[in-house]
């Protein structure tokens, strides 16, 4: 897992980096620009564009610097405007300057400007087109107020123009470890390029309109500060998923790879039931019981026709279920409906199953309606919420960071696992950790993706009887197989069917990476 730390903590790396490594602080400055820089030099050196970067005094100021430095060595044109929002300037920051200014001497595509007042923002107007691009290292994460004066106009100004904007760590404005107030001046970046650690302010959708795309630069930040650190907020990555899934061996069987009864469907809904069961058998489950109301036999049947069938008495919702004797998970709640049945069916489950629960979509509109059913979930439950069926059962929140605080606690609470379901899913365990996804685009929000997204969690679930490794590794791969069907659709082609079809490719792309 990537930790994501605060501020503090990465300046605290920094310092524990440079004691241990050991390493000069200036050649710690010098491996972070370096490090963007290449990335720089992929995206943009082919179509040869004019380099403008704006720099603040201090650190930050310092890296972009740096990086004017090696695009120029590279041979290309760079404007740097030192924009002096303080008298005061840092120690890495001056060293840089003054390799600038060595750079400038007889050098044509390389000049330094001042930035002091708004005469000399105004000269700046009408020399910045929109094929060039420019880097913001004003502040980067250094700040913890919001910007005014001088900082403040260049920032609005910076905001005016169509150039691509890269941000240097973050956009400058921009709190790192949570909410900034939208009053507060935050230069718009097309790309951040966010260094030693991913910051929690990346994962808000209120500052997607901030931070653009965002990378992450590792800067080889020192692997014993990085293992003491302690955070509540980690970033799943490839090496976690490959770890949770076992091999499969040679003379296994299907009862090695576990049982999923999977309640779906009613008789308006039966694709949710087809979705989810679809999906199921692309988990690498051995056996799939779909219990299903009498309408929703035939589709079933036909669409899925691996599936074992388990049928209600009644046509049209889910009134009852049995559970099959060796079943290792069960998934409830895609396409049931509301039904008072259907509920009594949801409550017997919750009072007297002893097997792993997955509970999504109607499942999770029956608890927001009986909410003191929260109170009697079995421990590791999973709930699979999206953003409004989330709020339905814990309430509403202003901010995106207050419902993730939210879910966190009602996980520890009730020692089960919520799925807060959107961009960046974040997984909230029982022991008080939240995951987030970095699987998955805008693609894939369309009707039936969360159908899909729990028929594999308990396909996994069933398999690895895992609550907390079931629902990272089912998220990972729902995302997964997402972008593969963006790359051979498009975001507003692709459909929740063509995520079913490519998590193929998914697995294959995981087990390779």
């Amino acid at each position: 897992m990537i930790k994501i730390l605060s501020t503090q903590q990465i300046r605290e790396g920094d310092n524990y980096t440079i004691q241990n490594e050991p390493i000069a602080s200036y050649d710690l400055m010098e491996r972070a620009a370096r490090a963007c820089f290449q990335w720089i030099q992929y995206e943009y050196f082919d179509d040869e564009p004019r380099f403008h970067v704006f720099a603040g005094t201090g650190n930050n100021g310092g890296d972009g610097l740096a990086i004017a430095r090696m695009i120029t060595e590279a041979g290309f044109q760079v404007k740097v405007y030192i924009i002096k929002y303080s008298q005061h300037s840092s120690q890495d920051f001056n060293l840089n300057l003054e390799k600038l200014y060595y750079l400038s001497e007889d050098n044509p595509i390389l000049e330094i400007h001042f930035v002091e007042n708004s005469n000399d923002l105004q000269q700046l107007i009408g020399r910045i087109d929109p094929s060039d691009v420019i880097i913001d290292a004003i502040f980067g994460s250094g700040l913890n107020r919001q910007p005014d004066g001088i900082a403040a106009e260049v920032i609005d100004f910076i905001n005016m123009l169509e150039a691509d904007k890269v941000a240097i760590d973050l956009p400058s404005g921009l709190f790192g470890d949570g909410y900034t107030p939208y009053s507060s001046p935050i230069v718009k970046a097309t790309y951040t390029l966010t260094l030693g650690a991913p910051k929690l302010a990346l994962f808000l959708p209120e500052n997607e309109t901030y931070f653009g795309e965002w990378e992450f630069i590792d800067i080889q930040l020192h692997p014993g500060y990085l293992q003491q650190a302690e955070t509540a907020y980690f970033l799943v990555d490839y090496d976690d998923i490959q770890n949770m899934i076992p091999p499969r061996q040679l003379f296994s069987h299907k009862g090695d790879y576990g049982h999923l009864l999977i309640c779906a469907g009613s008789k308006t809904m039966s694709g949710a039931a087809v979705l989810a069961t679809n999906a199921a058998l692309h988990s690498g489950v051995g056996l799939i019981t779909a219990h299903v109301p009498q309408s929703c036999v035939l589709p079933v049947q036909i669409n899925v026709p691996e599936a074992l069938l388990s049928i209600d008495p009644n046509d049209s919702h889910i009134s009852q279920v049995n559970i099959p004797p060796k079943a290792t998970a069960i998934a409830f709640g895609p396409g049931v409906g509301k039904s008072p049945e259907t509920a009594e069916t949801l409550y017997h489950l919750i009072t007297t199953t002893k097997i792993p629960l997955i509970i999504d979509a109607d499942g999770l509109n029956i608890l927001a309606e009986h909410k003191e059913w929260l109170n009697l979930l079995p421990e590791n439950t999973i709930l699979t919420p999206h953003v409004g069926e989330f709020e339905r059962l814990f309430g509403s929140f202003s901010t995106h960071l207050d419902r993730i605080e939210a879910a966190r606690a009602w996980a520890q609470t009730h020692k089960i696992i919520i799925v807060l379901k959107g961009a960046f899913t974040s997984i909230h365990t029982p022991e008080g950790y939240t995951y987030f996804n970095p699987t998955g685009n805008p693609g894939m929000a369309k009707g039936g993706s969360g159908d899909v997204l729990t028929g594999l969690m308990g396909g996994l679930l069933a398999r690895l009887k895992n609550s907390k490794n079931a629902a990272l590794a089912a998220v990972f791969l729902h995302g997964l197989a997402g972008d593969i069907a963006s790359k051979h659709r498009s975001y507003e082609s692709m459909t929740t069917t063509d995520i079913v079809f490519f998590l193929n490719e998914a697995w294959n792309d995981l087990m390779k990476n």
